[in-house]
Parts: C-alpha cells; structure tokens; sequence
C-alpha cells in the first residue's frame, strides 16, 4: 500500500513506512524509521484493543448466568444503558480534557466483580468508564503511530469478541446449563478476562521502550516543541478553537461510525438473541449467530491490512448503504418463508459483521489523516472519532429503554 510523504516520496516496502504523510517530517528518510521487528509492536497494540472491551464482553456474555440470578430484570438492556451512558460521559470528559491528560495515565486501570444486582450493575458502570478512559488513550495513542497500528487496534476490539464467543460454545457444550454450570461458565469468562488485562498492563508499560515507538514519539515531542514555539501551549481560547478544527475536520467520520453503529446494534445482538428461530438448531441458533458476526467482523477490521479505501467519502457512503441492513432483516422476519430460514439469516448476520468492521477500521484509520501531527498529541482527534460510536451505541440504548421490565 503506497503512501505519499511529506517530501513527496511514495513508499511501498510495507511496516511502519505505511505511515500517513503527517507522521513524517521533511528531514526525515524512510530508511531511517526503525523496523518493527517480528511485528511486536504491532501485535502488542492488537492485544491492547482485545483487552479494553474485554470486560464488556465477559458481563454480556455471563447474561445467562445473571439473568437466572435476577430473572425479574432485563438484565442485558440495564448492562447495555448503564454501561454506555456513564462510557459516554466518560469520552465526553476525555474529548473536553485530553490535552491535559496522558494516555499512559489513564490506560493503567481497570475494574470488575459482583455481589447482588445492583452491586454488579455498578461493575458495569465502572468497566464503562474504565473503557471509555482505556479506549480514548489506546486508540488516541495508536492514532498518532503509522496506519498499521490503528488497524491492529481495532482488529483487536473484533478479537476480543470471537474469544468470549468460542468461549460461550466451549461452556454451552460442556457445562450443564444450571444454576451450577452457568456459575462456572460466568467465573471462566471473568478470569479470562482478568488474565488478558494483566498481560495488557505489562504489555502497554512495554512498548514505548521499542525502537520504533520511540522514533515516532521523538518525533511527536519534536513536533509538539515546534508548536509550543510557535503559537504557545494549547490553553484556554486558543485550545477551544483548536478543539473545534478538530471536531469539523473530523466530523464526517465520526459521523460515518456513529451510522455505522446505529445500524448494527439496532439489529445485534438484540435481533439476533431474541426474535429468530431456529427449530433445528434451537438455542445454539443465537450462539452461532453471535459467533458468525464476531468471526466476519474480525475479518472486515483485519482486511484493511490488505487494502485500504483511501477516499473517506467512500467510505461514509457505504456507511449510509448499510442502512438497507433494516428491510433485509425485517424481511427475515415477515418476508417469504424462504428468508425466514437460517441460511439467509446467517449470511445476512455475516455480511452485518464483515462492513462493520471493514468501514470502522477504515473511517478509523482515516479520521488520523486529516489532522496535524502537533494536533493529533495534544488533542486526540481519534477520542472524538470514537465519540461517534459511543453516542451510536447510547441512541440504541435509548431505543431499548422502552424494552426493559421493571
């Protein structure tokens, strides 16, 4: 994949040369960017984005579990408003605040356990915030690294949900489903859970120290001295307008992923749990379901690696497309009885899951593009990326409210 500098030279050689043109100076020679040798960078930052929504997952995922516990709630819509409202607020504060922050900061932290429902419904609203702070200091931070890092992080958030869903058949084919089997299986999720934020810690507290981190941080400081220089340190009327350049630079593409969203968590998990049949499968039908989308949206986040739509416009295009997902899957529901059957239920589910994450990672990765390397350190333009599918996961949450049983 070809990309321009900023001296006008086009590289091809793979790596870390996939950078966008603002990431590199005009004193600078490609050959002289440290190698990500045995790509660990690379793998460290996907291993980073399965680690921040893997909390999330393993709360929805035990759902069986607490909503035996609790039956008398709807214990997967409250996890979902409550999870997303205090994560919205949380981004919001981040956006706001970000230039006096430092992502090593707020990546350093995490939360989880229960005891009683209201108790657990705190855990989640913790884990929200904990993701909000996590998720705009990794994806903040990969933004200002090469493309290939920003797709590995987004690769990592479609991992995190395959691994709770091969989790989720491994504990439905051997764990009985009673009181004692859906305990077993919620207190497998947590300590996966556990384990792979433990080794995101370390990992995270690891990376900076690599070469080629910390080229491209040299050259954010450098940058960043430059602007000091030049126009003072980004505060008060000056870094609300910066703040606002940012937000109408970025804006189509936060909008882009908010569509995006919107579409897909109308239709999932909610349509998928709930409103489809299958009199041959019969409770593995959801399973499975789940299971496709989260395999084909891995496979959308890691396409990009191969080919990247390079026009944003194209992108947010094909975004506004997917809303043809809504009649397609109505007429799953009351079309021919032919659409009702699984096969195009299936492929339809897959096909929701494979634009998912192809269009997310490449508004992801573009959105980085369209602002200045000074900028990008000390406002995070990727937080109010970001925002956009945050304030889509909250429109659908406010639509489910209607939904939940006292």
């Amino acid at each position: 994949m070809g990309v321009t500098g900023s001296g006008g030279a086009t590289t091809n050689d793979g790596g870390d040369l996939e950078s966008s043109s603002l990431l590199l100076t005009p004193k600078e020679s490609p050959n002289n960017i440290p190698k990500d040798t045995f790509h660990v960078a690379y793998a460290i930052y996907f291993i980073l984005g399965a680690g921040y929504l893997l909390p999330w997952n393993a709360f929805i995922t035990a759902v069986d579990y607490f909503s035996y516990l609790y039956p008398e709630a709807s214990v997967d819509r409250v996890f979902a408003v409550v999870y997303m409202l205090v994560g919205l607020v949380g981004l919001l504060f981040i956006v706001a605040y970000s230039h006096k922050s430092d992502s090593f900061i707020r990546i350093n932290g995490r939360t989880g356990m229960y005891d009683g429902f209201y108790v657990t419904v705190v855990a989640v609203g913790l884990s929200g915030v904990a993701d909000a702070l996590v998720q705009g200091g990794i994806i903040g931070a990969a933004g200002e690294l090469p493309e290939r890092y920003m797709q590995a992080v987004v690769a990592g958030t479609a991992a995190s949900g395959v691994l709770v869903s091969f989790l989720r058949i491994f504990t439905k084919a051997v764990y009985p489903q009673d009181a004692h089997g859906l305990r077993q299986s919620a207190n497998l999720y947590f300590i996966v859970s556990i384990a792979v934020m433990i080794v995101c810690i370390v990992f995270y507290n690891v990376v900076h120290k690599l070469p080629v981190i910390k080229y491209y941080n040299d050259l954010k400081v450098q940058a960043v001295n430059e602007e000091k220089e030049e126009k003072g340190a980004l505060t008060g009327a000056l870094w609300r307008s910066t703040l606002w350049d940012i937000i109408c630079r970025v804006k189509w593409c936060g909008f882009g992923v908010l569509i995006i969203y919107v579409v897909t968590l109308s239709i999932f998990p909610g349509y998928i749990t709930e409103d489809v049949h299958s009199q041959v499968l019969k409770d593995w039908y959801p399973v499975l379901l789940i299971t496709g989308y989260n395999v084909f949206d891995l496979v959308g986040k890691c396409l990009t690696a191969i080919y990247l739509v390079e026009n944003s416009k194209v992108a947010i295009g094909a975004s506004f497309a997917r809303l043809l997902f809504f009649p397609l899957f109505l007429g799953c529901l009351y079309g021919p009885k032919f659409f009702r059957t699984e096969i195009p239920v299936t492929f339809l589910t897959c096909l929701l899951g494979l634009t998912n994450g192809y269009l997310t990672s490449v508004l992801m990765i573009l959105a980085p593009k369209t602002v200045l390397l000074q900028t990008l350190r000390n406002c995070r333009d990727c937080d109010c990326v970001v925002l956009g599918r945050w304030l889509g996961n909250w429109i659908n949450c406010v639509l489910d409210l209607g939904h939940m049983t006292p």
